[in-house]
């Protein structure tokens, strides 16, 4: 950490959070990214919307990147290869919303299409990355336990625990916590319920698998080919944005916490570490939208 604001660069860094102020600011005020992907006649907005969305949120901290520090990365074919599939990828993974019987078609099916949801956009991700996956790297976009020291990321989530638990007094945070409460009619006297509930989580938590890889592995440790630590702070505006519709306190803390974890990852060579974190508050603001929904 002190090695990074050693070599960051202020002006960039100011620069980058108002510019994620202003992003924030225009989504929950004026809805944006609603905006965007409701546009009349924009083909398929839901999709292209992001595209342009994420283009604006990661493009433009390179933009002002590359001037700071007299970079070149947008005349390399390479890197704009890298870019466009970053963008387009997560689009397409962000796009298709929760399910309507389109696995395996039959209301009484509407369980299992929740199941295979996020596990098929962790395999869109991991299929698509395979492809630019070296041999020669060290592991699979961090998917390694090397210098994954444990104790750091548990007291991360001790810290995280007071902050979940105020907000799971928030209405709009209990609005849309847990996600469990999306599968619990399709559940009403169900002999296995607790399985599936305890399956439906696992199935959610796959998600975030692919966003760890995604975000600090491919989007760290690909860029920082052409970018350095530079690769953190546009990954961590990206990030951000794909928060938008997340209770506000999440989506604005969700710019510190990715640019913590990107800096871990890529000082590390490891996302295990973010990986755990991330499952870790994901499962605990399930448990508070449980209780706080239940207590309300």
């Amino acid at each position: 950490m002190t090695d990074y604001k050693r070599h960051l660069n202020k002006r960039l860094l100011a620069l980058c959070i108002c510019f994620i102020a202003l992003l924030i600011f225009l989504n929950y005020k004026y809805g944006l990214e609603t905006w965007l992907t409701n546009l009349p006649g924009l083909p398929g907005a839901g999709v292209t919307g992001r595209i342009l969305l994420f283009s604006l949120s990661f493009g433009l901290p390179y933009l002002l990147s590359s001037w700071f520090n007299d970079a070149s990365y947008w005349k390399q074919p390479k890197f704009l290869l890298l870019f466009f599939t970053a963008v387009i990828l997560f689009s397409l993974k962000s796009g298709f919303g929760p399910p309507a019987s389109w696995f395996l078609p039959g209301n009484k099916n509407d369980y299992w299409d929740y199941i295979l949801y996020w596990p098929s956009r962790l395999l869109l991700i991991l299929g698509v990355l395979f492809l630019f996956y070296k041999k020669t790297d060290p592991s699979f976009f961090g998917l390694t336990w090397r210098s994954t020291p444990l104790r750091p990321y548990l007291y991360m989530l001790i810290l995280m625990i007071p902050l979940v638990v105020f907000a799971s007094t928030q209405a709009d945070f209990l609005a849309m916590y847990p996600k469990l409460k999306v599968v619990l009619p399709y559940l009403e006297g169900s002999q296995n319920s607790g399985w599936k509930k305890f399956l439906f989580e696992l199935a959610y938590g796959s998600d975030f698998i692919g966003i760890e890889v995604f975000f600090r592995g491919f989007l760290i440790f690909s860029f920082a080919r052409f970018a350095g630590r530079d690769a953190i702070l546009p990954m961590a505006c990206f990030y951000c944005t794909i928060h938008f519709g997340k209770p506000l306190f999440e989506c604005i803390s969700s710019f510190g916490g990715g640019l913590l974890l990107g800096i871990v990852s890529y000082h590390s060579r490891s996302v295990i570490g973010g990986l755990i974190v991330h499952l870790g508050i994901a499962w605990m603001m399930e448990g508070g939208g449980y209780l706080g929904n239940l207590l309300k």
